[in-house]
């Protein structure tokens, strides 16, 4: 019977490698040289024809922010346009902006935070492009509810003759969308939460966290999409403001180490550099691609993710939703991912790690280090209770984005299944920790980005277009 059950086990084993292996061989390829060219061509494109609004535009965008906060419902949309960004930032935020800022300085060194912000910086125009586009085609579904987004640009807006391609790219689009809000925005999330309360609280059965968080995100989630963007407005806020609040307080009290460390991003950059006191050989290359690639899995611009929570607004002008996205973008990577990398930096974490004091390939624990190291105790509980809000949330908030492509696929009838299945699959991200739903993820997201950014080549006539009349008088 051993044997029987050895064998079993071996074949599985032996599957996931195979398919590990197939999702790292092609994430290589969609975030090598050939898609980085895309990405950044096409935030330049974007920048060009909308004659860089995410710089002539940035007070505006700011302005709409906070006058979101105060605004009432004004047109016939499901969330006011804070609870969308609040929404859609919740579906950034992640542990993207704690470990995949770690898993980037590891493999990428330094220099990837630079690449990290340039990436950023384009990924303004990007995510503003994504969004006002996805405005101008969005259409309501037989619920009654806005839907919007890369399926229904291009089956929208491609002529007769081509919509066959249309529907194709559309389908690949959501059927990704729906296994990255299952595995890399749910299950994933769920297992960096388990990892972190297990350390913390080892007393407690992990299963016990898993039954306690599905139950928690059952009761936002069975409650429609108003019910995620009023929790999501008070939740991603709330924990964004304590994140920076403690980040504040130990680059004070590292202040003499920042200009060392801001040296250090730049400097690594433009030469190869190894990174963490030796440990690992960084090239030009890979610090491009891993300061690419975790940009993009933290704030998702090129992805096109949040234009599907967006399209929910009900803001008077719907071309001025596509401001929040230059907010969003700036707010994820350039403040929060920006804090993460400075704290790791400044903290001396990394002579620990070039000791053998941590493994390179516990990103997690280089986080946490880097905390305690400053705050020592407080540190800890800060990082694991914002971690665990910022997994939290983005399970939840990208419930919207796979609801979406789901309905696309399936229609209105079958929505209650997916909350079904969602809801599992939080319990499971806390019972199961494989690195192939990691891959798996990357992979997803970025099968996602080709059809997104064809949309954005495609039409950028009619984002120059409504930038011109809607954005370009704004004050």
């Amino acid at each position: 019977m051993n044997e029987i059950f050895t064998a079993v086990a071996g074949f599985f084993g032996g599957v996931l490698t195979a398919l590990d292996n197939f999702f790292v061989n092609c994430t290589g390829f969609l975030f090598g040289p050939v898609m980085l060219t895309v990405f950044f061509g096409t935030g330049i494109l974007m920048t060009i024809v909308t004659r860089g609004v995410q710089f002539r535009k940035f007070g505006a965008a700011v302005r709409e922010v906070f006058g979101g906060l105060r605004s009432r419902k004004s047109g016939d949309g499901q969330l006011k346009p804070f609870q969308a960004l609040a929404t859609a930032l919740s579906g950034c935020v992640g542990n993207g902006n704690v470990v995949g800022v770690a898993a980037a300085l590891v493999s990428g060194g330094p220099g990837a935070i630079f690449w990290m912000w340039v990436a950023s910086i384009t990924g303004m125009a990007t995510k503003y492009a994504e969004i006002l586009l996805a405005m101008h085609f969005r259409e309501k579904d037989d619920a009654g509810i806005w839907r919007g987004g890369v399926m229904y640009i291009l089956t929208r807006g491609m002529k007769e003759n081509v919509r066959w391609l249309a529907k194709i790219l559309g389908g690949v689009f959501a059927v990704c969308c729906v296994a990255v809000s299952f595995i890399s925005c749910n299950a994933v999330q769920s297992s960096s939460i388990a990892g972190v309360l297990k350390a913390s609280i080892p007393s407690v059965p992990v299963w016990v966290w898993g039954l306690v968080f599905c139950a928690a995100s059952a009761l936002v989630i069975m409650g429609g999409l108003k019910k995620i963007g009023s929790v999501c407005s008070v939740l991603t806020p709330v924990m964004a403001v304590v994140y920076v609040f403690f980040g504040c307080i130990i680059l004070v009290l590292n202040a003499e180490k920042i200009p060392g460390a801001l040296g250090l991003i730049f400097g690594s950059a433009f030469s190869s550099r190894a990174a963490w006191g030796g440990v690992t050989g960084i090239t030009i290359k890979t610090a491009i691609s891993k300061g690419v690639t975790r940009g993009v899995f933290s704030n998702e611009a090129g992805v096109g993710g949040a234009p599907l929570v967006h399209v929910t607004s009900d803001i008077d002008v719907p071309a001025k939703q596509s401001l929040y996205g230059i907010v969003e973008v700036f707010f994820d990577t350039i403040v929060i991912c920006t804090f993460t990398a400075l704290v790791i930096l400044t903290s001396g974490v990394g002579d620990i790690v070039a000791a053998g004091g941590i493994p390179v390939t516990q990103t997690a624990a280089i986080s946490n280090a880097a905390w305690t190291t400053a705050l020592g105790t407080l540190g800890d509980v800060v990082v694991t209770v914002c971690l665990v809000l910022f997994c939290f949330s983005t399970t939840i908030g990208w419930e919207t984005y796979g609801e979406t492509a789901w309905q696309y696929l399936f229609g209105s009838k079958h929505l209650s299944l997916f909350r079904v299945i969602h809801v599992g699959m939080t319990f499971l991200g806390f019972m199961v920790s494989a690195q192939v739903l990691w891959d798996a993820a990357d992979f997803c997201n970025g099968i996602m980005c080709i059809p997104n950014l064809f949309s954005l080549l495609l039409f950028w006539k009619i984002i120059a277009k409504d930038t011109k009349k809607y954005i370009d008088p704004l004050a």
